[in-house]
């Protein structure tokens, strides 16, 4: 049995219940700048995903499953949230996770937001290169090990490494406040084991919800970057086409950090969705309060 994660606290005040969940390779820590801020109205908890430092695996290396990892969030959302239903916020690899959390356990899903995510371990027509790395015969745990050992190693080399996420290189997302949580970022998977995210990534890779998307009936936004260069926004907007209830926004000359690269955006956004329900956004890019019965499967382009 997989253990229950542990919740990084964000806030513990009564309202709005968000459980935020990080992509690969991050902690909790990073959304203590980039999470959105009206869940600070709130109780929410920033959750790791399995393999993440303090999230460990034990003796599930080797044998874990959609079921284990299912169960585990389920678990901590029980204890942290009563029992009571949250809104989830899932970037990337997280995003994936929040997708299966709602196809299963629906009952402790109100909503979905999905930022860079996707629904299945292997994109269509490519694979990612964590996963390409780890099929390798013999070699690939080794290598992925040492790759993953070498890109933490220094605060420069993980700050390049989170720079080739974004698009604009000069939006001025890195300030003191943010490039000290990343390097608490950095500072908590240098406690992580790289074998046991290894695990996970082979999880992941040979994981997918995209046959069951239509049959999570809870309100999904999904922000998705227009110059994704991780996850290929194609893939996102294939996603949310499969999604009865859900919404998209595209947002212009933004990467794989939309909630970074497009934070008071992104915010805006956000709070549009949980305080009124599915959004539009007009030709001028203002956002407006929708019927809640009608469908949001196409992708509405946003300028920024």
């Amino acid at each position: 049995m997989l253990s229950a994660p542990s919740p990084h606290w964000l806030s513990q005040d009564s309202g709005m219940k968000t459980v935020l969940i990080h992509g690969m390779v991050m902690s909790p820590a990073f959304w203590s700048c980039f999470a959105p801020s009206i869940i600070r109205e709130g109780r929410a908890a920033a959750y790791p995903l399995p393999g993440h430092s303090p999230w460990r695996l034990d003796d599930l290396s080797e044998g874990l499953t959609t079921a284990a990892i299912v169960d585990a969030y389920a678990e901590a959302i029980e204890r942290d949230f009563d029992g009571e239903p949250v809104t989830l916020i899932g970037h990337s690899t997280g995003g994936f996770v929040s997708l299966l959390l709602a196809r299963h356990r629906p009952d402790l899903v109100s909503n979905v937001i999905l930022m860079g995510a996707f629904a299945c371990g292997r994109f269509e027509g490519q694979e990612r290169l964590a996963s390409r790395i780890l099929r390798l015969p013999l070699l690939g745990r080794h290598l992925f090990v040492r790759l993953f050992t070498r890109w933490i190693a220094t605060r420069e080399a993980f700050r390049w490494g989170s720079l080739e996420c974004v698009f604009d290189k000069s939006v001025g997302w890195e300030t003191e406040e943010t490039i000290a949580a990343m390097e608490q970022v950095r500072e908590h998977l240098l406690k992580s084991q790289a074998a046991e995210i290894a695990a996970f990534v082979s999880w992941m890779s040979r994981t997918s919800v995209i046959n069951e998307l239509p049959l999570i009936d809870v309100p999904v936004l999904n922000i998705i970057g227009g110059r994704d260069a991780i996850v290929p926004p194609l893939h996102q907007i294939r996603l949310s086409g499969r999604l009865p209830r859900a919404h998209t926004v595209i947002l212009d000359k933004v990467g794989h950090l939309p909630m970074a690269e497009a934070h008071e955006k992104v915010d805006q956004l956000i709070a549009t969705f949980l305080l009124f329900g599915p959004l539009t956004a007009n030709r001028k890019g203002i956002l407006t309060k929708e019927s809640r019965t009608q469908s949001f499967g196409n992708a509405m382009p946003l300028g920024l």
